[in-house]
């Protein structure tokens, strides 16, 4: 008699590891329903039951999709590491939730019309109707790893703080369940009651009825990565040991007993790392012996530790077969914890180290684990691709790794600081876990809103990625790959405080002359035209928008910045990069921002209005208006060499990087010529040396491909004007990049 399942296909059509699967079920079309699959390669495969390969695939995910959840009339929703939910219909992207703040690791569609759940690594759990968000759950204290469907008007979730909690859709918490001792990734419900299943990363299934944990069943592998009820009762789950086990509480269903004894040797012969913390602290030297297992146990799946014969032994009572059974042998036990042990867990995985990093005030900090024998800069990179970071900051974490873990041992007291902030990166064992400090914006200093302060730290950069470097990293004696150049798309200035942008508003307003003050309603109106265009709502700015800060950007030089701050984030967006970089209005558009590139204005005007032109050339219409208007606006800008301020000169080197790559696909030699020249000119006086990569960046953008070029930029001297940089040791692209623009010359 055959109880098991046989294998009927094996389907292919994910170009990496496969997250999630989930079946949608049987329509018309389809009789046997169909199966869907997540992968890390962003795409979702949707396969039929007889067919190996996909019957379509959808994309739209910029990062692995790990969940997937399906409903009524065909309607799938998906969850990914991009932050955004999507809901799909047939091969159509119908929606996408935005809203969270880190990836989404748990998606479910409630039973009523139009209800759907998000689980977050940002802790919260969200409730979406016809794709808005109505309420957001707060109460967990670690990612949001499962949710699970009581009934229309409940749901469970589990987390990675190892709690299960029961929640009605009103918002309210109504039970917490503890019983786990590490991060809890999946939960299941019993058909037709409350009652349900867990499993995490502590080795266990738990069975959980009428709210307590009535079993517990250890596994000989440590993460238990998934869990499912089926309709009859059986429970199916994963494990990190690539098997997946049934149990049942059928006789007719139960395994042979030669199949329960091999599962028990296996059990018995598994190794607990007491690092864990599953079984609690451990000290060997206060454990009892072999005796203690003549005590019958209190509980179903209570523990008990023995020593014999100076090993260490797990066991754990059954209260069905009224013995102790072996659960494995407890490795290392000198009473580690993750303090003394020096490892530190993440993700159910140990690391020397877990930096926390913060990219942006406003965005989630970074989990980033390292081990002291991988490569930093792989580990970077991968880092800056999990997360889908601006490649831009490749040398900066790899830089911060090499710098943070440099000859240092465990037990150091040292202070790290964090690349992006300055602030205390985790120590292993430090009680905190997170660095809080915000980022340096170059115009909060001290957190308020200073523009062209002279602040050290640069706004990231959009766009530039060179560096999703393998190459990066290699003996000298290897050829490196240019990463750097033709350059193929605008970097952007985008970092933004809208809330101080719009604080400093409304500040200078009230000392604005009445012909130049806004009223409470045009503040409220460029609040909401800061979150059209800084991607923090769904909505399109409006003439009335534009109109509003077209009024704003005209006031005074000495209260305008904020308001071209907010034209400089602005023109980003399509709809106003269109609306002021079209033929109707572009005049006007270049009159303003030439107007500011006066080497007597203020260096805040300066700075924002060189940012603004940059980031002109996100779009068509913008790019068409800076090529047009090229001339005036090249001499206007190298106007600005003369002044000592950094950040500006790294504005107007980005500026010269943005028109090299329009030049480079136009392939417009007049223009290529002046703009070497810019470039050879601000060369002479700047000092910084991202001002300089940049310039080198656009440097080889213009001469790549083209002999003409190379000639130009000969008899202009640029490569002995260049030679000098070849020799910087840090940052270390200075010199990549200068060799590869050498060797083109």
């Amino acid at each position: 008699l055959n109880r098991g399942f046989t294998e009927m296909h094996c389907m292919s059509g994910h170009s990496n590891f496969v997250s999630c699967v989930c079946i949608i079920p049987p329509s018309d079309l389809y009789p046997h329903g169909l199966i869907a699959t997540g992968g890390n390669d962003h795409n979702i495969c949707i396969f039929t039951v007889n067919s190996p390969a996909p019957l379509y695939i959808l994309k739209g995910h910029r990062n692995t999709v790990c969940s997937l959840s399906s409903g009524k009339f065909g309607t799938l929703l998906s969850g990914s590491w991009d932050m955004t939910a999507k809901v799909w219909l047939n091969d159509r992207c119908m929606m996408t939730l935005q809203g969270h703040t880190a990836a989404i690791w748990a998606v479910k569609i409630l039973p009523e019309q139009g209800l759907m759940l998000t689980g977050s690594a940002d802790k919260t759990i969200k409730l979406w109707k016809a794709g808005r968000c109505e309420r957001t759950f707060t109460g967990h204290e670690d990612c949001v790893r499962g949710l699970a469907i009581l009934s229309e008007m409940e749901f469970l979730s589990c987390a990675n703080d190892a709690s299960v909690r029961r929640w009605h859709i009103s918002g309210k918490c109504l039970q917490v369940y503890y019983g786990h001792t590490n991060y809890i990734y999946s939960i299941s419900v019993f058909p037709q009651c409350k009652d349900f299943v867990t499993t995490g990363e502590d080795r266990t299934l738990r069975i959980w009825k009428q709210g307590e944990c009535a079993q517990t069943i250890r596994l000989p592998a440590q993460s238990v990565w998934c869990c499912c009820v089926l309709d009859n009762g059986d429970i199916v789950v994963g494990a990190s040991d690539g098997i997946i086990r049934v149990f049942t509480e059928s006789l007719e269903r139960t395994a042979s007993t030669e199949e329960i004894q091999a599962f028990e040797n296996e059990l018995s012969q598994s190794s607990i790392d007491p690092k864990t913390g599953d079984l609690g602290d451990i000290n060997a030297d206060d454990l009892p012996g072999r005796e203690h297992l003549k005590d019958p146990g209190t509980r179903d799946g209570q523990t008990r530790l023995i020593k014999d014969n100076g090993k260490v032994e797990a066991y754990q009572w059954s209260v069905s077969e009224g013995r102790w059974i072996k659960i494995g042998d407890v490795v290392g036990s000198s009473g580690a914890t993750q303090q003394t042990s020096g490892k530190v867990l993440f993700e159910g995985k140990e690391y020397d180290y877990v930096f926390t990093i913060d990219v942006n005030e406003s965005g989630p900090s970074y989990k980033l684990p390292y081990n002291i024998t991988e490569d930093p800069w792989l580990t970077a990179y991968n880092f800056l691709q999990k997360n889908d970071l601006n490649p831009m900051f490749l040398d900066q974490v790899a830089k911060f790794i090499i710098d943070n873990t440099k000859g240092q041992t465990l037990s150091s007291s040292a202070q790290f600081s964090d690349p992006f902030t300055g602030a205390g990166r985790y120590v292993p064992g430090s009680s905190s876990g997170s660095s809080t400090t915000a980022a340096a914006d170059p115009f909060t200093g001290a957190g308020r809103y200073v523009p062209g302060s002279s602040s050290d730290a640069v706004a990231p950069v959009g766009g530039v990625d060179p560096y999703t470097g393998m190459g990066a990293y290699q003996s000298a004696a290897a050829k490196l790959e240019n990463i750097y150049f033709p350059k193929k798309d605008a970097v952007t200035f985008d970092q933004a405080n809208p809330t101080q942008i719009l604080g400093k508003l409304k500040e200078l307003n009230g000392n604005a002359t009445e012909e130049h003050k806004l009223t409470e309603d045009d503040l409220i109106i460029l609040g909401k035209l800061m979150s059209a265009t800084c991607n923090t709502s769904a909505e399109t700015p409006t003439s009335q928008q534009l109109e509003t800060l077209w009024r704003a950007v005209n006031w005074p030089e000495d209260i305008v910045f904020p308001a071209l701050d907010i034209l400089r984030l602005s023109v980003r967006h399509p709809t106003v990069n269109e609306r002021f970089c079209s033929e109707k209005n572009h005049v006007q558009l270049t009159i303003l921002l030439l107007k500011f590139l006066n080497p007597n204005g203020k260096q805040a005007n300066q700075l924002l209005a060189l940012r603004a032109l940059c980031n002109c050339f996100v779009s068509q219409a913008g790019q068409k208006l800076m090529m047009e208007q090229r001339g005036e606006i090249m001499t206007q800008a190298i106007e600005m060499k003369s002044g000592n301020n950094k950040n500006i000169h790294i504005a107007l080197a980005t500026l010269m990087l943005n028109y090299a790559v329009c030049l480079h696909k136009a392939n417009n030699i007049e223009g290529k010529a002046q703009c070497l020249s810019v470039i050879s000119t601000v060369m002479e006086v700047v000092q910084d040396l991202e001002a300089i990569f940049r310039l080198l960046v656009a440097l080889g953008t213009l001469i790549s491909d083209d002999t003409n070029a190379v000639q130009l930029a000969k008899s202009l001297g640029i490569d002995s004007q260049i030679k000098k940089y070849a020799s910087v040791s840090e940052p270390a692209k200075v010199k990549e990049c200068c060799r590869f623009v050498l060797d083109l010359l």
